[in-house]
């Protein structure tokens, strides 16, 4: 090989010098970096990490209900009574207190799932923030008091803790959970009871309280045709639609004016989208054409009240002001 690259001429053998250098590099490096075949490991060398599967993440389930028990753990009867005690409270002073049993929270502590609850059910009313949830993760063997900005002062952290320690965990430790809930429930309700609110607003009484009633109960799909029904109206008739639903749905006129805007709004921008397809069909057609069809574009209606889905009982729009105490049995 030698005498063929000498034959070659110097220029060729310098080649090949460098080209087995860098072989020897190589070869060297890899020797180097792995143990010989049936040497032991290095004892001092760091073992890889086992990774832990991590749990999955908790999603917060919707809110159709003032007693919401993903685990099956209240009978029937305590869940009607309870749902008749949140029912009565909100009635008579406006604030929203909600139950929510899970199985358990996953990655988030009770008080992050707490307070991703809250944020995606908007509990108590959107201008007084008068809401709680109380939250139960039963395989955690942990729960906490989420309480609203508005009542922050009548349910302080210090009494959110003794509801916990004196009336709720004595009675989970037992395995009484429709006691210790209900007994938690009395507790907050005598403290929301006690404090000054703004009364209630009625929203079940004349035309548009019963209309919000039959929209409530209507499946997506419907409303998403009435929606389309009220986008080929004309713009003032649209207004006034949007207003009407806009105030059944929501309970506010401020809402319903803003329902009268969009209405207006998308009738408008939807007769326009007519009158470009209308008019880009005549001119490719070269002569008049008849009536176009519609677009074919899907048009959204009302969202639902909080999160509660069409029907059933829905937050108000409150905020969680971070306020609480947990707990443990």
């Amino acid at each position: 090989m030698m005498a063929v690259l000498a034959a070659a001429g110097p220029r060729a053998l310098r080649i090949w010098r460098a080209w087995l250098s860098v072989l020897i590099l190589v070869a060297a490096s890899l020797g180097l970096g792995s143990p010989a075949v049936g040497a032991p490991a290095d004892a001092g060398s760091p073992s890889p990490a086992v990774v832990a599967p991590s749990a999955s993440r908790v999603e917060v389930p919707a809110l159709r209900q003032r007693v919401t028990d993903e685990t099956s753990t209240l009978p029937a009867s305590a869940r009607d009574a309870l749902d008749r005690k949140l029912a009565a409270l909100e009635r008579d002073k406006g604030a929203q207190l909600a139950v929510l049993i899970i199985d358990s929270t996953g990655n988030d502590t009770i008080e992050q799932y707490a307070t991703r609850a809250f944020d995606a059910w908007r509990l108590g009313r959107g201008n007084v923030d008068d809401g709680i949830l109380l939250l139960v993760a039963k395989s955690d063997r942990a729960l906490r008091i989420e309480v609203g900005y508005g009542l922050e002062g009548a349910v302080p952290d210090v009494l959110a803790a003794r509801i916990i320690r004196e009336q709720i965990t004595p009675r989970f430790q037992q395995g009484d959970y429709a006691r210790g809930i209900q007994a938690g429930v009395d507790a907050l309700d005598l403290l929301v009871r006690g404090e000054p609110l703004p009364p209630p607003v009625a929203r079940s009484a004349g035309f548009t309280g019963v209309l919000g009633s039959l929209l409530g109960h209507l499946p997506f799909e419907v409303l998403a045709i009435l929606g389309l029904f009220i986008l080929a109206l004309p713009p003032w008739v649209a207004a006034c639609a949007g207003a009407v639903l806009g105030y059944a749905l929501m309970g506010s006129w401020i809402l319903g004016l803003l329902g009268a805007g969009i209405g207006f709004l998308a009738s408008l921008a939807f007769a326009d989208a007519r009158k470009r397809e209308a008019s880009s069909s005549r001119i490719s057609r070269g002569g008049w054409s008849g009536s176009s069809g519609g677009s074919g574009r899907s048009g959204g209606g009302w969202s639902s009240r909080g999160s509660g889905g069409f029907g059933g009982f829905g937050g108000g729009g409150g905020r969680s002001g971070g306020g609480g105490a947990s707990g443990r049995w």
